[in-house]
């Protein structure tokens, strides 16, 4: 089958397309025609070998994926042969066939296409997540949302709406807060003005912030934390602009906040029941209309260079997903 593969850690512009073995299918693993694969951050840095953690080489990029159930193994009872399917692996989703367990599986919801679908698994599990689990948002707060139009930024303006919160977008440019107020932010902002905290006070009158989903980092972080209020949340989920940035503890003290990591990647590992109950509930939401799908960037696989480029360059408008097949 042909895959992306990673042969040596290097810029994106190094890996190829090459020719490798199809996966086999043992018990509790089902094999899946790859349809679509969604891309994030994760996947740029562990093709570069800057991720906290390495994969071995050779390995096979991309962890979120969707397609058709084309063998299941023993013990498998969830799925069935022809079934659509999306899922999170932690690598091999760039290829035309994919090999994962059972639990690791969701059926996509009618309304849904294999590229939307494609885009659920990274965003949609963060987002609700961060919100529901983690922060335990309210209807009656406030969110600010760091890296508004991005795909996880997305998925957390839908999913607060849906929780019936006041969501304020912040973005960088009229363009990508144009998108975000499209999918159901309230009100925008330009966080790259540097008078922006105080727009973001005559926006809420004066009001402080109960949640904030960053995925930004950099020198907008520690800013955006002093707008919070007294038990405010900060959700850390990522660091697009590419700086890790620093906090004065005691203005956690001050205001009885609390910074929370978000690491979509560890929830199998140390909550799997969580795992399975978000995704499930997430499969539910689509397919009853409550929650909408994303907005979605699409590539050939052939192009697969350039939707990591637009990626990392954060030009992207919604989620970049790759077509592996057409």
């Amino acid at each position: 089958m042909r895959a992306v593969l990673v042969e040596k850690f290097s810029p994106l512009k190094s890996v190829q397309i090459r020719e490798i073995s199809s996966p086999g299918c043992h018990a509790r693993e089902v094999r899946v025609c790859v349809a679509a694969v969604g891309l994030g951050f994760v996947d740029g840095l562990k093709i570069q070998g800057l991720y906290q953690t390495k994969d071995p080489l050779p390995f096979v990029p991309g962890m979120e994926f969707s397609g058709t159930v084309l063998e299941t193994g023993e013990g498998v009872s969830q799925v069935r042969v022809g079934d659509r399917v999306f899922g999170l692996a932690k690598r091999g989703a760039l290829a035309e066939e994919i090999v994962v367990l059972e639990s690791d599986l969701t059926l996509i919801p009618s309304r849904l296409s294999f590229p939307q679908a494609a885009a659920i698994p990274v965003n949609y599990l963060t987002a609700a997540f961060a919100l529901t689990e983690m922060a335990a948002l309210r209807s009656s707060e406030t969110l600010l949302v760091l890296g508004a139009a991005g795909g996880t930024g997305t998925a957390a303006i839908k999913i607060a709406k849906m929780i019936g919160a006041h969501v304020i977008a912040a973005a960088s440019t009229e363009e990508k807060r144009s998108l975000a107020c499209a999918e159901d932010a309230d009100l925008s902002i330009d966080y790259t003005d540097e008078k922006w905290r105080e727009a973001l006070k005559s926006l809420t009158n004066g009001r402080p912030i109960d949640v904030i989903f960053d995925t930004v980092g950099g020198d907008i972080s520690p800013t955006a934390f002093r707008t919070l209020g007294w038990r405010g949340r900060h959700l850390v989920v990522g660091f697009a602009a590419g700086r890790i940035p620093s906090l004065q503890f005691n203005i956690a003290l001050l205001k009885g906040a609390s910074l929370i990591g978000i690491d979509s990647a560890q929830i199998q590992k140390w909550e799997p029941e969580v795992h399975t109950k978000l995704m499930r509930r997430i499969g539910e939401w689509l397919e009853s209309g409550a929650l909408k799908p994303p907005p979605t960037q699409l590539f050939p696989v052939n192009q697969f260079q350039d939707a990591f480029e637009a990626m990392s360059s954060r030009r992207a408008m919604g989620k970049v997903v790759v077509i592996m097949r057409t």
